[in-house]
């Protein structure tokens, strides 16, 4: 145990160096939010990969194997599949927009109360994702390394915040590099093969194994549906994920390396399933299926390789905290108090953007001592994000009659219907993404059609921005 700590220890410390040189890197807001926009490909695709696998791609996505089967790997898969949407059809245009936020791109589109409103959905997002991954870190420590969940989120949770402070975007990447490297080794390179080995390869599987298991729907028809609507639709509107594209040094490298983020994460979905039904074959009847990752690591691992999956785990799930923890006060910064209260479309200084960063970094750590439930904090997350904003903002990309009033309504709406559905039917129905898309839709195009067509001068202006003509 105390090699593995040592090895925790020594990757707690990297990803504080990490932070130190990011400090050094940060000297202007596009610095701290946006690593200057200069990302290469091989740097883009690692950070891209770290930030969308996180905890509940990884603890999660290891328990819907242990729980479901094969069929687990639906959750992660959908959200490789939106990466590489996004990356194949809307990174290019993304990219040349020259903007800090999605709601700054709403704001340009339609007007200011759709920044506003966007701004305050966002956040709530970006921080209840952050709060999942935080969590996550307690659920992994505490099964490992016997340190009690509340102390070892309140330690990993505060190192993600210290390092995001320092450095913003430039400590984030590095420190995300540095874990798309460890979470591929612990995973591909350890786990996964010395798991399946421990369980007898797939004949011992099988063996143990309901046939369920190996059914690439067992999970359920509607559980997919609803993985698709809210993941995939999910990724492709999210501010964490936009803001890693405005990194990109140019639109190609946006594009191409994203779509190798997106199949790397397809089978990091399928790596995780089949981890999880290694544990059920090993370890049947966990009482928590949560601590299914963590259980398997801690029985089939020799002593310091067992550290090294348990960095792997950390570094899954902090790299998508300390993304989602500078989206979260990116927003609150510009779009919210900056645009809102000081009534300024300019971007704060370091400075200001690191109080931000503290601030909602406090925020996450606290939720995260007192929420439970893994999966079901996501959905929420998830649910109202799409609910509310994924229809006005591929309307803005793609359709030209939609209105700002359209736009607002179907945000409004969406997310009512949303909330109100999760309050009734439960946090993880699947009626609420239904009915809250449908009628984010409908709202959007009918009272778009029913109101005066967005004034030709700002239509002009977001082409222009579209094409990278207009950067101001």
């Amino acid at each position: 145990m105390g090699i593995d700590a040592a090895v925790i220890g020594l990757y707690l410390l990297l990803m504080l160096a990490a932070g130190w040189w990011g400090l050094r890197r940060a000297r202007s807001s596009e610095d701290f939010l946006l690593a200057g926009r200069r990302l290469g490909p091989v740097l883009y695709a690692g950070t891209m990969s770290a930030v969308v696998l996180g905890g509940a791609s990884t603890i999660g996505g290891v328990r819907l194997g242990y729980l479901y089967g094969i069929s687990g790997m639906w959750l992660v898969l959908m959200l490789g599949l939106g990466l590489i949407t996004l990356s194949a059809a809307f990174a290019r245009k993304l990219s040349r927009m020259r903007v800090y936020t999605l709601p700054e791109m709403l704001e340009r589109r339609y007007n200011a109360p759709g920044r506003l409103i966007g701004g305050l959905v966002m956040t709530a997002y970006d921080l209840m994702v952050a709060v999942t991954a935080t969590l996550a870190i307690g659920t992994v420590v505490d099964v490992l390394l016997g340190v009690p969940r509340i102390p070892a989120i309140l330690v990993g949770g505060g190192i993600v915040v210290v390092y995001s402070v320092l450095g913003g975007m430039w400590s984030i990447t590095i420190t995300d590099m540095l874990q798309f490297v460890i979470m591929t080794i612990g995973i591909f390179a350890v786990l996964l093969p010395v798991g399946l080995r421990t369980a007898g390869g797939l004949d011992g599987l099988r063996g143990k194994l309901p046939g369920s298991a190996f059914d690439l729907t067992a999970i359920g028809g509607g559980t997919i549906t609803t993985y698709f609507l809210i993941y995939f639709f999910g990724i492709i509107i999210g501010q964490d994920i936009w803001q890693r594209v405005f990194t990109a040094r140019d639109a190609r490298v946006a594009t191409v390396a994203g779509v190798g983020a997106g199949v790397y994460c397809i089978l990091y979905a399928v790596a995780g399933a089949v981890i999880g039904m290694c544990a059920a074959a090993l370890y049947p009847g966990l009482e928590n299926p949560d601590k299914a990752f963590a259980t398997i690591a801690d029985g089939i691992l020799p002593v310091g390789i067992k550290g090294l999956v348990l960095a792997a785990a950390l570094a899954a799930v902090m790299s998508t905290a300390s993304a989602c923890l500078l989206a979260s006060s990116t927003i609150l910064a510009n779009d919210v108090y900056g645009r809102a209260v000081r009534g300024e479309d300019a971007v704060r200084t370091v400075g200001e953007n690191r109080v931000w960063t503290l601030a909602c970094g406090a925020v996450m750590v606290v939720l995260a001592v007192l929420v439970q439930d893994v999966v079901a904090a996501l959905t929420v997350a998830y649910n109202l994000l799409v609910g509310a904003l994924l229809v006005p903002v591929v309307g803005a990309l793609l359709w030209r009659r939609g209105t700002s009033t359209g736009a607002l309504a179907a945000m409004c709406v969406g997310s009512v219907v949303v909330v109100a559905l999760m309050a009734t039917q439960g946090l993880l129905a699947n009626e609420p993404i239904y009915y809250g898309l449908a009628a984010s839709a409908a709202t959007f195009v009918v009272v778009s059609l029913l109101t005066p067509a967005t004034d030709p001068t700002r239509l002009a202006a977001w082409d222009r921005r579209l094409r990278g003509e207009q950067l101001a």
